[in-house]
């Protein structure tokens, strides 16, 4: 014990090398993986930009559509705030919804207000479960989107029929309504959907798929010729944007939870993986029957097992345990020194007197040094120590 805050580190207090040569594979692959994420942020940081957006001509932007619609005498308006939308509407204007699930549902019932019977026509573009029966009551999103992105018309919608097979794949969609055009339909369910107002001009168009109107898909099969068709039946498109900064969606009642904004599918995948790591943990931590005791694969010195043992008794600051194994294994040895058997070794009756007849001591000494209290602190400890190997010393002294 007098030794131990000398001795070289061990396992169980590696020095900062030895820290830095365990880990730092770890923590190569961490930097890696840290600078891979930051390259991959910074290249595709643009990639999004500008997505569906009239004035973009970023291969997901819709400048291409936007300028045909301007030869044919349609003007285009971007609005990015709900007040905004709700005021564009009228029997002469065409309102476009981007990414109608970015709003809230307190927003979604408000433009829905705003729309109805005005006699105008609204496009709801991949108008998701989140917000299409709001937008558009009586009409349901399928969880199960398109396999294929091409379809054909099956309809007797002119604006379909005109412009034949396109690109509307995406969101699948049912209705109630039995006068609503269901076209281009992928295994039955419809991915255009247009629903006629009930009273007045006016119509809903749901749209599975933003490719028709994108910049790098507008010229392939039939996407420009029904995507003019569907936007410039009025002079006026008004193209909405849902905007993080609009004010409207921070309204008290549109407040949702932080389960709220996950999907359902998340939600029972968590819990689909919860169950199986309850499994796997079941599966390995089952007992087939008594444990068995197995030979150490390699030789440990004594000394690393005491030393190792003494610093895990350090750490835990376990003077009281430390001083018994040190008295304890003092008397096993003085017993059979003394003529007293090693099984009252431990018994003070038996082992003091012939301890006390041994070396002519002080008994009262011997049972405070060999059964006393543990010692207050370090010091003391060493203290203990040095007396029990001085006695150990004198009784084996001839």
């Amino acid at each position: 014990m007098t030794t131990e805050a000398t001795l070289p580190s061990t396992s169980a207090s590696p020095t900062a090398r030895q820290v830095w040569t365990r880990t730092r594979g770890v923590a190569l692959a961490l930097i890696v993986l840290v600078a891979a994420a930051i390259a991959i942020a910074v290249i595709r940081s643009d990639a999004r930009h500008g997505e569906l957006d009239p004035r973009s001509v970023d291969p997901n932007g819709s400048r291409a559509v936007a300028e045909l619609l301007a030869d044919r005498g349609v003007d285009t308006r971007v609005v990015t705030t709900l007040d905004e939308a709700a005021a564009a509407s009228g029997p002469d204007t065409t309102l476009l919804v981007a990414t109608p699930d970015l709003l809230t549902r307190g927003q979604q019932s408000r433009l829905h207000d705003s729309f109805a019977d005005s006699g105008g026509r609204t496009v709801l573009v991949t108008s998701g479960s989140a917000s299409v029966e709001r937008l558009a009551p009586g009409v349901t999103a399928d969880p199960a989107t398109s396999l294929d992105s091409t379809l054909a018309p099956d309809c007797d919608l002119p604006a379909a029929q005109r412009a034949g097979t396109a690109d509307t794949g995406g969101v699948r969609y049912t209705t109630t309504h039995l006068d609503a055009d269901q076209c281009y339909p992928s295994e039955r369910l419809a991915t255009l959907l247009r629903i006629p107002d009930t009273t007045g001009n006016g119509d809903t168009v749901a749209l599975g798929a933003p490719d028709i109107l994108l910049n790098d898909r507008l010229d392939q099969q039939g996407n420009a010729s029904l995507a003019l068709q569907l936007l410039g039946s009025r002079p006026h498109l008004v193209w909405y944007l849902p905007s993080l900064s609009d004010t409207s969606a921070t309204a008290t009642d549109d407040e949702r939870g932080f389960f709220d904004l996950l999907p359902s599918g998340w939600l029972w995948g968590t819990l689909q993986l919860f169950i199986a790591a309850a499994l796997a943990a079941l599966w390995r931590a089952r007992r087939l029957g008594p444990l068995v005791p197995e030979k150490l694969p390699v030789a440990i010195r004594a000394s690393e097992t005491a030393e190792g043992r003494a610093r895990l008794y350090r750490k835990a600051d376990a003077r009281d345990r430390a001083a018994n194994a040190l008295r304890s294994t003092t008397r096993t040895r003085l017993a059979p020194l003394t003529g007293v058997p090693v099984t009252q070794a431990h018994t003070p009756e038996a082992l003091l007197p012939a301890l006390s007849a041994h070396l002519h001591g002080d008994g009262q000494d011997l049972h405070a040094l060999l059964f006393g209290p543990p010692p207050s602190d370090d010091a003391a400890l060493i203290a203990l120590a040095d007396r029990l190997d001085a006695l150990e010393r004198e009784v084996r002294r001839p």
